[in-house]
């Protein structure tokens, strides 16, 4: 009896940590972040002057929209080959996977403690030790928060060179663990947790990327394949050390729900799926994801269901260093089509997804803002509670011809209703209010044509929704 109180009382305590520990963060991200991020259109490559470029684009066409984060994601460390000419820009592969590219590789940027730094040739504004505190400055000036993607663990040249960890008195050799490195980019070794020092080379890291004015962090390779949890704890705790409100997010997907509560006690935003591309069964299998984590939404920390591939991607094309036949690496616009495009929003609005915008803003058409920019639409991921897939008896089990979604405003006087069509030919929707015990006599607005219908009381019907489309609906008692 004497042990089973112990542990009531131990559990108890860990939920209490859990809890306030959870707090100091969340009010980061008391909406799901948005902004754009570099890789879809730049993959590893891009330069300080597209980004600002970029930046400038963005600042006009979606930050009264609310997206607020530029992101430099991937490999920014990196110079490239010899010769690659940032005047003469193309895509270069950052993961040199083969021996040959190795022996042309200039080798990463980093200090004298093996912290990771912009490669000067791409980021000039990066020289003297500078880091990105002059972008970040640029970002900020234009109304918008930066952000930077970085790769878990520690490289595998601050080893090579056994680096000093920053103000103590262990070395790389002490914290590193070879046995553990990124399948996918072999630039990386993980750090292990249990190592003096370990946590002091993260707290480094972070205190670093707060002097130069980052506001969000990306930390690839730590949720996936492997669930990296004693780094995102290192991770965590070094943030929370280093006097800057950083959102955290974390990548890449699938994240498995056997981690569902410590994740969503640790990151503002996670990756629940994989790297979603401009197909449509990438769509198709976010709408799966979308359930399973529809609990964990809200509260200052947000299933991710990744970034938006509209516009124009993959500039100058991708090098297939994965030699991989299922990825789109050639340079092209979105093959997603207007009305595949309103049910990917819809879908990411209604889960309350966090709205990361891949594509190139500067090459991309008017038709993209526009549909990025529906506010009507984004009201709902900016606020809305109650937020889940409906389950109808009469549906098959199988999922594989519609989905219903439903959510409210805040105040439960707006009622959301999104019909899913996932086939590949016309189809008529109903939804019974009675479903949801909604009751009373409603006017319903679909957001995407403003088209009003009066005197629902008992059943909304969508007729002809295109292939892969959506009826995204506004309810407001009359």
């Amino acid at each position: 009896m004497r042990n089973i109180l112990f542990l009531s009382i131990l559990l108890l305590h860990v939920s209490v940590l859990f809890s306030q520990h959870k707090n100091n963060f969340t009010s980061w991200a008391v909406t799901p972040p948005m902004g754009w991020n570099s890789y879809d259109a730049y993959y590893g490559s891009i330069t300080e002057k597209q980004f600002k470029e970029e930046v400038d684009v963005l600042s006009k066409k979606l930050v009264l929209h609310g997206y607020e984060y530029a992101i430099i994601d991937y490999c920014w460390f990196n110079p490239g080959p010899r010769g690659w000419d940032p005047n003469h820009w193309v895509a270069f592969d950052v993961d040199h996977p083969h021996k040959s590219y190795r022996n042309n590789f200039e080798g990463m940027s980093m200090d004298q403690y093996g912290r990771l730094l912009p490669a000067v040739n791409r980021f000039p504004s990066a020289s003297g030790g500078n880091g990105f505190r002059s972008i970040a400055a640029y970002v900020h000036v234009k109304g918008m928060k930066f952000g930077i993607h970085v790769m878990r663990g520690i490289a595998r040249e601050a080893l090579q060179k056994n680096t000093p960890v920053f103000g103590t008195n262990y070395f790389a050799k002490d914290i590193v663990d070879v046995h553990d490195s990124c399948v996918w980019n072999e630039s990386m070794y993980g750090v292990d947790a249990t190592k003096p020092g370990a946590q002091e080379y993260y707290n480094s890291i972070m205190n670093l990327y707060a002097s130069w004015g980052v506001d969000f962090i990306k930390v690839d390779d730590i949720a996936s394949p492997v669930y990296h949890m004693a780094e995102i704890d290192m991770i965590r705790h070094a943030i929370d050390q280093c006097g800057r409100k950083i959102i955290l997010s974390l990548s890449p997907g699938d994240v498995l729900m056997g981690f569902a509560n410590h994740v969503d006690h640790t990151a503002n935003m996670y990756r629940i799926s994989n790297d979603v591309w401009d197909r449509w069964r990438d769509v198709l299998h976010v709408f799966d994801l979308a359930n399973q984590w529809s609990p964990f939404i809200g509260n200052g920390t947000w299933p991710d269901a990744d970034m938006i591939p509209f516009g124009k991607l993959c500039l100058t094309g991708y090098p297939d260093a994965h030699n991989n036949p299922n990825a789109i690496h050639g340079e092209h616009f979105s093959r997603l089509n207007d009305e595949e495009q309103k049910t990917f929003i819809s879908l990411w609005c209604i889960m309350r997804s966090p709205l990361i915008f891949g594509g190139s803003a500067l090459y991309s058409d008017d038709s993209v803002f526009k549909i990025l920019g529906n506010d009507a639409v984004l009201a709902i991921d900016k606020s809305s509670i109650n937020n889940h897939q409906l389950y109808q008896p009469n549906q098959r089990s199988d999922f594989k011809e519609y989905r219903i979604w439903v959510a409210e405003s805040t105040d439960k006087k707006i009622k959301y209703v999104a019909l899913f069509n996932l086939k590949d030919t016309i189809a008529n929707i109903n939804f019974k209010l009675c479903w949801e015990f909604w009751k009373g006599n409603f006017q319903a607005k679909e957001l995407w044509t403003s088209k009003i219908i009066n005197n629902i009381s008992a059943e909304l019907s969508a007729e002809n929704i295109p292939p892969h489309g959506v009826r995204l609906y506004q309810l407001i008692k009359q």
